[in-house]
């Protein structure tokens, strides 16, 4: 419960900087150019972070549950 708390604190502390930074920008990614609200830009990078990280946490915890049931099934033997 308390990490769903400071997840949403987070995005709403983000989404008013956000809002407040409202100017468009140029953004140049290797060979792409296209003009986009500063705004949509930081929100946009916000979230795909909190994605990356919530996809990063729950693999290694995967990792570590899969050694860990290795580590009891070898010891049972």
């Amino acid at each position: 419960m308390a990490t769903i708390i400071i997840l949403m604190s987070v995005l709403g502390l983000v989404s008013i900087f956000s809002v407040q930074n409202a100017v468009p920008v140029t953004i140049t990614l290797l060979f792409w150019k296209f003009e986009a609200s500063l705004a949509i830009v930081i929100f946009l990078c916000a979230v795909f972070g909190m994605i990356a990280g919530a996809i990063i946490v729950s693999l290694l915890k995967v990792k570590a549950s899969a050694k860990k049931e290795a580590n009891t099934t070898t010891h049972a033997v």
